[in-house]
């Protein structure tokens, strides 16, 4: 806010102009805020009273336009932010859970190798029949999961120990041959073993299930040694 009083010329003697420019800039929009006329005063000296009453009214005028301007400013932001919406939420990085070959083991084979006993000792041909085309996916799946292990193709080292006793098996259930069953069972079994043994995890023996514990896995150290 600046002032400027100067006095008339002869011919007007006491002559008194003020000019009042009060000027606040909002971002980059100036905003005049007031003015007071060059002839405000021309009839004689200005009385302090109301110069004071007019400086209280430049001030009061002022704070009320730098309000509005600012409430408006701040209108106009809410509005654009409504506009544009939440922001996006970044993508999430899920990590994919690939099972081991031992969670599938159990999950999967064990399970099935079991069912397939019990079908067999029930003469349930045709729920063996079923187990055994489960039992032969779930190694199927398991090969395609872990394609090498311990630098091995273990696909082709399950389709190597498994395919002889897969095939015996299926022709025992289809003659509904208990004998032809019992030793095709064994040989599977006994190539699982081998199979273990061959990945070091020769400590995980499976047999046989019997009428006492339909449980295949042995967990006996006389039957190790």
């Amino acid at each position: 806010m600046d002032e400027h009083e100067s006095n008339g010329g002869p011919n007007t003697p006491g002559k008194v102009e003020i000019t009042r420019r009060t000027v606040t800039e909002i971002g980059t929009i100036p905003l005049p805020l007031t003015t007071l006329p060059r002839t405000a005063l021309a009839a004689g000296p200005v009385d302090d009273r109301e110069g004071a009453s007019m400086r209280r009214r430049s001030i009061v005028v002022a704070g009320i336009a730098v309000a509005a301007t600012a409430m408006l400013t701040i209108g106009v932001g809410i509005s654009r932010s409504v506009a544009a919406g939440p922001q996006a939420a970044p993508p999430t990085h899920t990590t994919e859970y690939l099972p081991s070959i031992s969670d599938l083991m159990i999950a999967t084979i064990q399970p099935r190798h079991e069912r397939l006993w019990r079908a067999e000792q029930d003469e349930n041909w045709d729920f063996a029949a079923y187990e055994l085309g489960n039992l032969r996916g779930a190694f199927g799946r398991l090969g395609n999961a872990h394609p090498i292990e311990h630098d091995i193709s273990f696909p082709e080292m399950i389709a190597s120990v498994t395919g002889q006793p897969f095939r015996e098996l299926n022709s025992a259930i289809q003659a509904k041959d208990h004998t032809a069953f019992a030793k095709a069972y064994a040989d599977l079994t006994d190539a699982c073993n081998s199979c273990h043994q061959a990945l070091n995890h020769g400590v995980v023996e499976i047999r046989v299930p019997n009428r006492t514990s339909a449980s295949d896995l042995s967990t006996s150290t006389t039957s190790r040694n």
